[in-house]
């Protein structure tokens, strides 16, 4: 994370995938990427899977040159079949949000495979980085 102070973050329920959005100091702000209305893709996420995974809001993934970043975290199950959480950047394309929905409500992360079009957005944070998101 960036040097502010973190916050616990509420403990995801591993029976379902976590799709954790940041939206802090430049993911989520028209300034960095203009033209998308950032709270209506949250919303948008929320609703469509609803049930299906929790959906969580984060400030900063420090990863602020890919804004947006959305990291696709597999579910207890997806993780046992090999999953590893996805980290995506740029998702800044109705289209892309749409394609995340319908990989994770199929499973996710090892449970179901992503659509060609994600390998587009997906990217690999510093190791740092990644731990601090799983801690």
């Amino acid at each position: 994370m960036s040097r502010r102070a973190k916050k616990a973050a509420p403990t995801p329920n591993t029976s379902r995938p976590t799709v954790t959005v940041c939206r802090g100091c430049c993911c989520g702000t028209p300034a960095k990427v203009p033209r998308l209305d950032h709270e209506a893709q949250l919303t948008d996420l929320r609703t469509q899977l609803s049930g299906v995974a929790m959906v969580r809001r984060t400030d900063c993934l420090d990863a602020c040159e890919r804004a947006n970043v959305i990291v696709i975290q597999p579910s207890a199950e997806g993780r046992k079949a090999g999953g590893r959480p996805v980290w995506l950047g740029q998702v800044n394309d109705p289209d892309a949000a749409a394609d995340i929905t319908t990989w994770v409500r199929n499973g996710g992360p090892g449970l179901a495979e992503a659509p060609d079009t994600l390998d587009l957005y997906t990217f690999s944070p510093s190791r740092r980085v990644r731990h601090e998101l799983e801690d």
